[in-house]
């Protein structure tokens, strides 16, 4: 027996061919190290569902196969079942008008969403059965919200057994079972010669790398798009304090000391104020935005004077004249003409204009206050030397 801190968690989709889930049980029960399943969930119509019972409950399919391989057994349920509806809630008999489609992919993609969400469970999902667009959907559900240990599979059976009603896996007893001639007559075939495989899926897994809250699965990928699409025009921040400049991508925006300082006080916050250290994405979130009065007071000055040093090598006096000027720190009349200033340089100086909003200061209203940051993804600002000329532009 292996024994691991997982709880596999075994996904179909499925129609008319149940044989399709005790293949893959078996296929997954043979490889090295063998994967056991602790829960089955079976996606379906309501035919499906009645054929799955009918032969792998009533017919003891299951039974013998969990018995001559040693799989811990498992039990099929109601619970164990996600019989897709229409839109009035009412059990589908099969998927082919437009409606239909669209619902058992919500469908679908709401319950990967949810599984996926279960603590110390991996996913085994096999896409093999079903009409080809319960495959598509499982696919894109897949890619959107599993785990990195979470597998997708498709199960490859020999060609005279694939869909063969008397076939479900390959017995360690060789057996003798019917199978339809072209001419229309009976041939019998050994179980010894079929081959069963699995085909373990590549993909990009996209989960906590875009934000999604749309529930059809239509607006999730259109969600997920609209994010790869936004993180791909991001160019390259980067400040050079000894030049006192800003570069984005090979664009060189100069600003003067106190406008750089600010503008580099808010892209810090982007990590001393996150509070999502674990998403890897910035898109629809704001927690890095501070209300003004956060950064107006003496010690929030203080906290900006070494990217002010910088700018100054080898006079540190600089820094006390700036202390001695604004002894109370930069109050908040003064840092809303700064930031006016400091996007009226960008906007100037950016050669594409849909930038702008990403690497301005912009404001949110939140908690009936306003609040400033810059949207930029965080991983994409660098304090360092500037890219060469000719890079990064888009």
């Amino acid at each position: 027996m292996v024994y691991n801190s997982f709880n596999e968690v075994f996904v179909f989709v499925a129609g008319s061919t149940p044989q399709i889930i005790s293949e893959t049980i078996y296929a997954l029960a043979n490889q090295s190290p063998p994967v056991y399943p602790d829960r089955i969930f079976i996606i379906t119509t309501a035919p499906g569902k009645r054929r799955a019972l009918q032969t792998l409950v009533d017919g003891g399919i299951l039974a013998r196969l969990c018995a001559e391989f040693d799989i811990p057994a498992v039990t099929l349920s109601n619970e164990s079942f996600l019989v897709l509806k229409d839109g009035n809630g009412l059990e589908l008999d099969d998927i082919r008008t437009v409606e239909a489609n669209e619902t058992a992919g919500d469908q679908i993609a709401s319950f990967l969403r949810r599984l996926s969400a279960g603590p110390n469970c991996r996913l085994h999902c096999s896409l093999s059965g079903g009409r080809k667009s319960m495959s598509y959907f499982m696919g894109v559900a897949f890619q959107l919200f599993a785990r990195q240990w979470d597998k997708l599979y498709h199960v490859l059976v020999s060609p005279d057994f694939e869909g063969n009603e008397h076939f479900f896996y390959r017995p360690r007893v060789n057996q003798r079972i019917e199978a339809p001639a072209r001419d229309g007559s009976t041939r019998y075939l050994n179980t010894d010669d079929a081959e069963i495989s699995l085909v373990e899926l590549p993909l990009i897994f996209l989960r906590d790398k875009v934000s999604l809250s749309g529930g059809g699965v239509r607006d999730l990928v259109a969600e997920g798009q609209q994010h790869i699409d936004s993180a791909t025009v991001q160019l390259p921040l980067k400040i050079d304090f000894a030049q006192r400049c800003v570069y984005i991508g090979s664009t060189r925006i100069e600003l003067l000391p106190t406008q750089l300082m600010i503008y580099a006080s808010f892209l810090r916050l982007k990590e001393r104020a996150c509070q999502h250290a674990e998403r890897s994405a910035c898109e629809g979130c704001h927690s890095c935005f501070v209300p003004l009065a956060g950064l107006s007071d003496r010690r929030a000055l203080e906290g900006m004077l070494p990217d002010y040093d910088r700018m100054y090598p080898g006079n540190p006096f600089k820094k006390d004249e700036l202390l001695e000027r604004w002894e109370e720190g930069l109050d908040a009349d003064l840092l809303r003409q700064h930031i006016s200033k400091i996007n009226r340089r960008l906007k100037e100086q950016l050669k594409n204009p849909t930038l702008l909003p990403l690497y301005r200061v912009d404001t949110v209203r939140q908690y009936a206050r306003s609040r400033y940051g810059v949207r930029l993804e965080k991983g994409r600002i660098c304090f360092g030397t500037p890219l060469p000329p000719g890079t990064g532009d888009p």
